[in-house]
């Protein structure tokens, strides 16, 4: 039994705390319901804290206090999400308290684990209760009423982990969002594992290098339960900004920030200020921020896609997805040399995403020089469409995104090329194909921009996919196994019976008074299906031209073009 914590025995706890959370990652990310279920808040604590670990492995530490800055420095750099910030915070005050000591004992660490708490309170706009804050301060509170009553170290941690998880159970009746879904907060489980694998590394029960065991003990129920999809202050925003002046006052900020959105979160340094804010105008909070410093690095997630991705039973895509981090590394090792710019062998080229094979060859017939595979849950990064457009032998290069969540990614490509890049903001592959039907290379720039806008505008998109669990999106409750139907983005209905919805989409479509209607049916509907489909829909429009494409895509069943 130990009766103090050394620079040794710290590091060691954290490399455990480390491999505890990144065993049980999927674990807590099946919890992630609140604040929106994107399912990531294991995979963003996870992250934080191996950043901290990745530190820790590099150096050793005269005392305990240069090993708790060390984690605090690397955890507030590498933090991730809401919850990854959070997190950040605790270990911050962690090692605020722990300042100019060689060792730690139970008095010591305990009010250092109080000093965080108090750290992640002031710094979170609004704390709801419920969540990981809620789990920390009971946790902490219990551990230092026990050095009160004269427990040694190991005894205050028993005591923390006790409340902590009491605490956990009880999350599910603080916060509506996760009574409703029957689940505890993914945030206060990620907290639990870390606790717990803190104590059994004290007790020499586990050692870093070797597998680690700390289960997540919570099951995760919320696919049976109900959730809500995002509808405002969807995109989730990370970014650090270097200080201009370490003493610079950020309660303005701060101010600004709440006013446009929620989930605020501020953590800082003498060095750097991190952001963490769900907004539906990231651009404002850069700009805004870039007021008190220079913008270093930044992140923003869809979070509405990423909960829509789950609902469907698909793997939820972030920037900090480990598998894709992984192969983009891969990617970059075995990639060929940068390519050279095609020289221009024409004035005008065009660049398309899209996913399905019937969709690549339509988009070729129609003259699209290159196709970057992608869409919907398989966003194509920066470079991907940079290649294209270096590729595209044209001085002036169309880049038609065909998704919202790409079109960011496409607009950078502008400065990174010698050619002029246009991108037409088309957020489906509808509105590209109905943009290059209007593609004419004899017309000047603005003439040419001007009609496939203009084409583009009159196009109205509907989506049908599935749902894999059962939700609540916005009021209207849907049934696993249902069929769902978007159109241009609003959710049309859930429907056991695929002709009940068709007649559903075709009542909608009357408002359009359309001319044209395509069906692009995807990899996994027969084209006698697909007919039967377009069949319904053209007994309601009988003097309209329906069309039926077999596109191949993956994730949705059908889209459909109404113009």
């Amino acid at each position: 039994m130990r009766d103090y914590i050394d620079a040794a025995a710290f590091k060691e706890m954290i490399l455990c705390a480390d491999a505890a959370l990144q065993a049980n990652i999927q674990a807590i990310n099946d919890l992630n319901v609140f604040p929106v279920p994107d399912g990531d808040t294991g995979t963003n604590m996870g992250l934080t804290i191996n950043n901290a670990a990745a530190e820790l492995r590099k150096r050793e530490f005269e005392n305990v206090a240069a090993a708790a800055d060390c984690v605090a420095g690397a955890m507030l750099r590498g933090a991730r999400g809401n919850s990854g910030v959070i997190l950040s915070l605790l270990f911050r005050g962690i090692a605020k308290r722990l300042k100019g000591m060689d060792t730690a004992g139970a008095a010591e660490f305990t009010g250092a684990l109080n000093d965080g708490v108090e750290a992640a309170y002031k710094a979170v706009m609004k704390p709801a209760e419920g969540t990981i804050l809620t789990v920390s301060r009971l946790a902490s509170a219990a551990a230092a009423k026990a050095v009160k009553a004269s427990a040694d170290l190991e005894k205050a941690l028993e005591a923390a982990i006790e409340s902590g998880d009491l605490a956990l159970e009880d999350t599910v009746n603080q916060n509506p969002v996760l009574k409703k879904a029957g689940v505890v907060d993914a945030g206060g489980m990620g907290y639990m594992v870390i606790l717990k694998a803190i104590l059994a590394s004290l007790r020499g029960e586990i050692v870093s290098g070797k597998p680690v065991t700390v289960d997540a003990s919570q099951e995760a129920a919320w696919t049976a339960g109900q959730v809500d999809v995002p509808e405002k202050n969807i995109f989730d925003t990370v970014y650090v900004v270097r200080k201009k002046d370490p003493n610079v006052n950020l309660l303005p900020l701060r101010m600004y920030l709440d006013s446009i959105g929620d989930s605020l979160v501020i953590s800082d340094d003498d060095e750097i200020f991190k952001v963490h804010v769900h907004t539906d105008i990231p651009g404002n909070a850069l700009s805004e921020s870039q007021k008190y410093g220079d913008l270093d690095i930044a992140k923003i997630e869809n979070m509405r896609l990423q909960a829509l991705d789950l609902l469907a039973g698909r793997q939820s895509k972030s920037t900090d997805d480990l598998d894709a981090v992984e192969k983009e590394l891969e990617a970059c090792e075995s990639a060929p040399a940068e390519p050279e710019e095609a020289e221009p062998e024409k004035e005008y080229g065009v660049v398309a995403v899209c996913a399905g094979a019937g969709l690549e060859s339509l988009f070729k017939d129609l003259g699209v020089d290159q196709v970057v595979t992608g869409g919907q849950t398989m966003n194509p990064s920066t470079d991907d469409i940079l290649r294209a457009v270096k590729a595209t032998p044209a001085s002036t290069v169309f880049v038609f995104p065909n998704n919202k969540n790409i079109i960011m990614a496409a607009e950078q490509c502008i400065p990174l090329t010698s050619k002029h890049v246009i991108v037409m903001p088309t957020k489906t592959v509808p509105q590209g194909i109905s943009a290059m039907l209007n593609f004419n290379p004899d017309e000047p720039e603005e003439s040419l921009v001007g009609a496939m806008g203009e084409a583009v505008g009159k196009v109205h998109t509907a989506m049908i996919t599935y749902a894999a669990r059962d939700s609540d999106f916005g009021g209207h409750i849907i049934h696993a196994g249902e069929y769902l139907a978007l159109l241009d983005g609003a959710l049309i209905g859930s429907y056991t019976n695929i002709k009940t919805l068709f007649k559903e989409l075709s009542w909608a479509f009357d408002d359009y008074h359309p001319e044209f209607i395509t069906v692009y049916y995807g990899e996994d509907v027969t084209e006698a299906e697909a007919n039967a489909a377009a069949e319904t829909i053209t007994g309601n429009f009988p003097d309209t031209e329906v069309s039926v494409v077999a596109g191949g895509q993956p994730v949705y069943y059908y889209m459909i073009s109404v113009e």
